[in-house]
């Protein structure tokens, strides 16, 4: 393969990097901010690849801006809402994402946000670091709810959604599920148990998010779902912050209509300093680090780097890789 022109919109962990180098003349964007429109419309003129993420809007503008030897759009990400899949089609431009790799990971930080919603964690942490306690111990200090033997609702049983339920099994949950399709595997293995969405959000007392986004799944938790929602229940959204309503959700929290949220991701991030999601106590806010481990982080590189090599390579990509690959036809 001869030496083909890439562009990099932002530089990720790994060995990823350094092995697309060894193939590729590579174009990097070494700040640590992504890049603006016009960077992107600049730098991805006359390359033959990208290596994107989830912030990178990538349209027929900046197609056309790359120019008729663009063959692939290969995002660092297991989304790619960000992507307008049909025109790049319409194009021969093969779309990737690193699928699945994020999984564990993604479930590890779920859990996470679980047990510090249920259990005060984070208020805890602010009232040792702020002096603020005063008694050694107290039998009525930061009181929590169980986690053992509660109900956990997942809505999305995929990859994601499967570990979370995998490691709620070790806590002895109840495990209620809504997916598209039915998802007997888990069923038979998880002791997971259907439900319809309105069975699953009245009777769950813990309800975690693992869909993706689509016109099906956007605002999928508003305020309907919510008033169905039990008032000590908690919600946990590790997927995409559009599929929650986020005012419907700030007016559910402020007139305790639910319990509580834990959040890693939001309607537009980053989230704003004046949300009043940042002045509550019954939230727990992060950044949007689901897959925030330095080894998940770094095989999502290898595979972003892999997937375009074997385009360019003229091979096709790993099924569980490719977003459209009825893309052959059209090449």
């Amino acid at each position: 393969m001869g030496r083909k022109k890439v562009y990099v919109t932002r530089k990720f962990p790994g060995d990823g990097m350094s092995t697309l180098s060894r193939h590729c003349d590579v174009l990097l964007n070494k700040k640590s901010d992504p890049p603006s429109r016009n960077e992107i419309l600049r730098n991805i003129a006359g390359k033959h690849g990208v290596v994107c993420m989830l912030s990178d809007r990538m349209d027929k503008e900046v197609m056309e801006a790359a120019g008729a030897q663009l063959k692939v759009i290969s995002s660092y990400s297991t989304g790619f809402e960000h992507i307008d899949v049909k025109e790049a089609t319409a194009r021969g431009i093969y779309v990737t994402l690193t699928s699945d790799i994020l999984a564990e990971a993604t479930a590890d930080l779920t859990f996470s946000l679980l047990l510090a919603c249920a259990r005060n964690l984070v208020e805890g942490d602010r009232m040792v670091r702020a002096g603020r306690w005063n008694v050694g111990w107290k039998p009525d200090l930061l009181l929590g709810t169980d986690v053992h033997g509660a109900t956990l609702g997942i809505i999305g049983l995929g990859r994601i959604g499967s570990a979370v339920a995998k490691r709620a099994r070790g806590f002895g949950m109840n495990i209620l599920y809504n997916n598209r399709n039915r998802n007997l595997q888990s069923e038979h293995e998880l002791g997971a148990k259907y439900a319809d969405l309105d069975q699953l959000l009245s009777q769950s007392d813990f309800v975690s998010i693992h869909v993706s986004l689509n016109e099906e799944t956007r605002e999928i938790i508003d305020m309907s779902a919510l008033q169905k929602m039990k008032r000590t229940a908690f919600l946990i959204n590790t997927s995409r912050g559009q599929v929650v309503n986020e005012r419907d959700l700030i007016v559910a929290l402020k007139n305790k209509l639910v319990a509580g949220a834990g959040l890693d991701v939001f309607q537009k991030e980053p989230l704003s300093k004046t949300s009043p999601l940042t002045k509550m106590q019954n939230v727990v806010l992060l950044p949007h680090i689901g897959s925030a481990s330095i080894q998940t982080r770094s095989r999502m590189g290898d595979a972003a780097v892999r997937n375009l090599l074997e385009v360019l390579e003229g091979k096709k990509p790993d099924g569980r890789f490719l977003v459209n690959p009825e893309v052959a036809e059209f090449r």
